[in-house]
């Protein structure tokens, strides 16, 4: 996989604490913001295909099995006697 340097700017105390996370976790600053990265690009694409998905599957439409007929009128299915 091929790298690029970045330069980020942090916050003085969130470095900090992010190097003693690190630090028990027993990896590197630049491990741990890939990680985060990571799961946030994968969550927001995975949100984008799933949205996709559904968006085609609106326009489709769900065969129910009732040819577009429905059985009950509303007044029977909410018939209370």
């Amino acid at each position: 996989m091929e790298r690029q340097n970045g330069t980020l700017s942090l916050p003085k105390s969130l470095l900090k604490k992010a190097k003693i996370v690190v630090a028990q976790e027993e990896k590197s600053l630049s491990e741990l913001i890939r990680e985060i990265l990571r799961g946030k690009v994968e969550q927001q694409t995975g949100y984008e295909k799933a949205k996709q998905r559904h968006l085609s599957l609106l326009k489709r439409g769900l065969n129910l099995g009732t040819q577009g007929r429905l059985g009950d009128t509303r007044e029977e299915l909410h018939d209370r006697t």
